[in-house]
């Protein structure tokens, strides 16, 4: 058996190698490195696999969140909601544009932003909705986007970890993650599964004005050179990423469905054991249905109820298998954001998830050999 890898990204990379050494090879011998062909060629054929009207590439997936609200003319004290059960990117970035973060719980059964939640938190100060698709799978933007129209609020998507999947409306219609809200970020980071080799970001957008605003911020503020018109930063994606990217673009939907397939796989193999909670979806979906794509599986994480969780992930790395706690700590207890307004009690779904969560590994090279030793030694574990 192959060594098992939490992300196998040499893998990926040989079975794709001669078409990305080439295109990066191009970018070399043309000296284009920062808003080259190839951005402006990766940046259009994203927006056609999107659907989108505009994407605009920046440096990585949080200068993409922060850009984003920064586009959007949000003022300092203004109050942005998101989910409490997230990594630390999405409301680091609330705060250095000192906005007031708001933090609430999640759904127990997707991890995403709890639909009641949010409706207890707005105030007369709340301005932003931030709905991260968690682990690959999307928030219900269907009752978010009705939540800020009648509250008059914008709604940032955080995509980093959902680039790909789909999100089904009630009326059947189906739209890319990412294009749903006001505006949009995700993230390329590597082990993403739109992933670059290095770093990278970009904002999606259907608002032609926002768009406008967005070009200028990522590039010091200038639509011309030498003219600031706004204030900017410097947050550009190299043609280098940019060149892989494309490649890779054309893989996205064969890389995603290759971790639904392994989510299937492992969904199998602990259906019916006690102690083990496995992923599912929205209400009538269950996230890896032949028909729905709404789960992409960036993460596969499992909750483990016996309070052996700890335990395990000791176990399973002394047998060679890479694990990872995402997340163990949950944002409103982090230092740096802690509030006094928070009450414990309004966490409950976010307490209890850290004390239960285990991702195993998820690529796109995982074979049937991987994953069932992955399961076997981590059910004969739980049920000892």
């Amino acid at each position: 058996m192959k060594t098992i890898q939490m992300v196998d990204l040499k893998g990926q990379y040989s079975k794709i190698k001669e078409d990305v050494d080439a295109s990066v090879l191009e970018v070399l011998d043309s000296t284009a490195y920062i808003n080259g062909p190839k951005v402006h060629q990766f940046q259009k054929n994203l927006e056609a696999y999107l659907g989108v009207k505009h994407v605009i590439p920046c440096a990585n997936g949080t200068d993409a969140l922060q850009i984003a609200m920064m586009g959007l003319g949000l003022k300092p004290g203004d109050e942005v909601i998101t989910a409490d059960f997230t990594f630390a990117a999405t409301v680091e970035v609330i705060a250095l544009l000192q906005l007031t973060p708001v933090l609430v719980d999640v759904d127990e059964v997707t991890f995403n932003i709890d639909i009641d939640a949010i409706k207890k938190a707005i105030t007369p100060k709340t301005k932003a909705i931030v709905p991260v698709h968690l682990f690959g799978m999307c928030a219900n933007m269907e009752a978010i986007m009705a939540i800020a129209k009648e509250h008059n609020l914008f709604v940032i998507e955080d995509n980093a970890q959902g680039i790909g999947a789909d999100y089904t409306w009630s009326n059947g219609k189906k739209s890319k993650s990412g294009t749903i809200g006001h505006v949009a970020s995700t993230s390329f980071f590597p082990s993403k599964n739109l992933g670059c080799y290095g770093d990278g970001g970009a904002i999606f957008t259907n608002d032609d004005d926002l768009a406008h605003i967005i070009r200028g911020i990522v590039n010091h503020g200038m639509y011309e050179r030498y003219h600031h018109d706004v204030v900017g930063v410097n947050s550009r994606l190299d043609s280098i990423q940019a060149a892989i990217l494309d490649i890779k673009l054309k893989h996205l939907d064969t890389y995603n469905k290759k971790r639904q397939n392994a989510a299937r796989a492992y969904n199998k193999a602990f259906k019916n054991e006690e102690h083990i909670v496995i992923p599912t979806g929205r209400d009538v979906c269950s996230g890896i249905c032949d028909t729905c794509d709404c789960h992409v599986f960036h993460q596969y994480t499992l909750r483990i109820l016996n309070g052996k969780r700890d335990a395990l992930v000791k176990h399973l790395n002394e047998n060679g298998i890479p694990c990872g706690v995402y997340y163990p700590i949950p944002l409103h207890l982090q230092k740096a954001y802690t509030d006094s307004r928070y009450i414990e009690s309004d966490f409950t779904v976010t307490n209890r998830l850290i004390a239960e969560v285990i991702s195993l590994p998820m690529h796109t090279e995982l074979d049937d050999e991987q994953i069932a030793f992955i399961a076997a030694t981590l059910k004969n574990f739980i049920n000892a």
